[in-house]
């Protein structure tokens, strides 16, 4: 499933806030999570993750810190802060009237048929 680049950009940063909100995680770690809470559906890459979490750094929502892995290798370790927990708390409000919205339009909607692609 080919998910919108738009509808990811606008769930990014809660959802990893809310991964960080379980505690402190790497950039795999985080992209491995996010694709073990979508099922597989939704593959992030490093090149969309990283700028993400930098951002998230510069506006004081993640703190960044040096460790090393079970194997010696050194990692970048992101924490959520107080800011980013006001953050994610907005955040979570804000989607939970979007999603409100959608439940509601979809359930008074009937779907169209459905058409198989090279079939129409």
């Amino acid at each position: 499933m080919h998910i919108d680049k738009d509808l990811v950009a606008a769930s990014a940063t809660p959802l990893v806030l809310g991964i960080l909100a379980d505690g402190e995680s790497y950039g795999y770690a985080i992209l491995k999570r996010v694709n073990d809470l979508s099922g597989g559906r939704m593959e992030w890459t490093d090149g969309m993750l990283y700028p993400l979490l930098h951002r998230l750094e510069r506006l004081g929502y993640v703190q960044a810190t040096w460790g090393t892995s079970d194997v010696g290798r050194r990692r970048k370790h992101y924490a959520i802060t107080p800011a980013g927990r006001e953050t994610l708390a907005e955040r979570r409000r804000q989607w939970a009237v979007v999603s409100d919205a959608l439940k509601q339009v979809w359930q008074d909607v009937q779907p169209g048929p459905v058409v198989a692609e090279g079939w129409a």
